[in-house]
């Protein structure tokens, strides 16, 4: 079996392209991802000018990854709404609903109705296992109206999100729900949400020895298949690459430390005494953010692998042609909308412990971020194109957008005026490069 370059004819088109094609031949970069990590290494340099050096710190960063947290994890599932060519305007609103319906359940109805007692850890199981089903329940409503009576997606979704924000309302007569659960809370991130410096490391060495292990399991493949491989020096700068990422990433994360305040009253309650030069303890990775790194696996497995996957591009590409090789386009459909839903909810548990209250504020304008997190991802609004990994990074940008602008003390409205022109020129640029591809 040979390299990707060692053959003759492969050898004679390579020497006709310059250094940097060759690269992204043999690595097999997506230009667009690189020039997305280009164009946030810009926007991230750019604001930590304009901010007096405030922006990259571990401090911020490290609130930046558990505010990105949420729109991450709905943005995997707008990918897959996107590509069949639809749209879910009301992930916000089902976000709002299901947060409502988890703070209610253990907060009031859980401990009047059904006695179980607060501190209870089927206190906040119970109110999260129902917060899901909600969103599910709501995504199959909503995919049901979409696919078996034929009613435009659009009109659908913009219908549930005036139908479960004022649902949201309804349920509490506009009253904010609060304290969430000791546990839940930890899902929000925080000292007692994350964690730690040892547990942070240990998760690094694991991923690293996960990003090695699928890349010589893929190299394997190729193999196996007869398929054209990579240089080996590609496949080792592809992984010192993802090794150094991750490393880096969980060395920002623990150079975060516990507020003073927290650490005086952690120490006192374990009976440490504080050495004159205070007490360092890391935050650590925060949970919320591993969450949503368990989400874009479980995501990228599910598109990239399965048989799911595979139909949910082929609708996206050619409807008719999905429906002509037997896909049940209808059922597909609808399933993509229930696991919008269920995704929503998940978001919705961040939110609302992050808040440690469900308030008829919450994921107001997410519809927005999480669409456009997937476009500015990658994802055609055209349909049959995107990637979970691009959505991911959207929302890393469209966050650091958003907390870069409130460190620059700019007003809200200005905010959204900034994150629309941000859209309009995203869905352009892929346009743009449609029409030269």
């Amino acid at each position: 079996m040979t390299d990707i370059t060692t053959t003759p004819v492969d050898r004679a088109r390579a020497s006709e392209l310059g250094p940097f094609a060759r690269f992204l031949k043999a690595t097999e970069l997506d230009v667009r991802m690189l020039g997305m990590l280009a164009a946030l290494a810009i926007i991230w340099v750019g604001l930590h000018f304009l901010s007096g050096g405030l922006f990259l710190t571990p401090r911020n960063l490290w609130n930046l990854s558990v505010q990105s947290a949420s729109v991450a994890i709905m943005a995997t599932g707008m990918v897959l709404v996107i590509v069949t060519r639809n749209i879910d305007l009301s992930v916000g609103s089902i976000l709002g609903f299901s947060g409502m319906v988890m703070g209610v359940m253990q907060a009031q109805w859980l401990p009047q109705y059904l006695g179980i007692p607060l501190g209870s850890h089927w206190l906040w199981i119970i109110a999260l296992c129902s917060g899901l089903i909600v969103g599910t329940a709501i995504g199959a409503l909503q995919g049901y109206v979409i696919a078996y009576m034929g009613v435009p997606a659009f009109i659908v979704t913009l219908g549930g999100l005036l139908i479960w924000r004022g649902g949201a309302w309804w349920l509490t007569s506009g009253q904010t729900v609060a304290p969430m659960d000791e546990t839940y809370r930890l899902m929000g991130g925080g000292p007692e949400g994350s964690i730690g410096a040892t547990w942070s490391w240990i998760v690094a060495v694991i991923a690293c020895l996960g990003v090695i292990w699928l890349l010589r399991s893929a190299r394997t493949q190729r193999k196996r298949f007869h398929f054209p491989l990579r240089p080996v020096w590609a496949e080792v700068f592809l992984g010192a690459v993802a090794c150094l990422v991750i490393l880096g990433a969980v060395l920002v994360a623990n150079s975060y430390g516990w507020p003073i305040g927290i650490v005086r009253r952690y120490a006192q309650e374990n009976g440490i005494t504080l050495p004159e030069g205070g007490l360092f303890i890391a935050h650590g990775i925060a949970i919320p953010v591993l969450m949503a790194v368990a989400v874009g696996i479980v995501m990228t497995f599910l598109t990239r692998r399965t048989r799911f996957g595979r139909y949910v591009f082929a609708i996206g590409g050619n409807p008719e042609a999905a429906a002509l090789a037997g896909i049940a386009t209808r059922w597909v459909t609808m399933k993509i909308f229930m696991l919008m839903g269920l995704l929503a909810a998940i978001g919705a548990a961040i939110s609302s412990a992050r808040l440690n209250a469900s308030t008829n504020a919450l994921g107001t304008l997410d519809e927005l971020l999480v669409i456009a997190a997937a476009v500015i991802g990658g994802t055609s609004l055209a349909g049959g194109a995107g990637t979970v990994l691009g959505a991911m990074l959207g929302a890393l940008l469209m966050q650091s957008l958003q907390s870069g602008m409130v460190l620059l003390g700019i007003d809200t409205p200005l905010q959204n005026i900034i994150v629309g022109f941000v859209l309009v020129l995203a869905v352009w640029l892929d346009t743009m490069y449609r029409k030269r591809v």
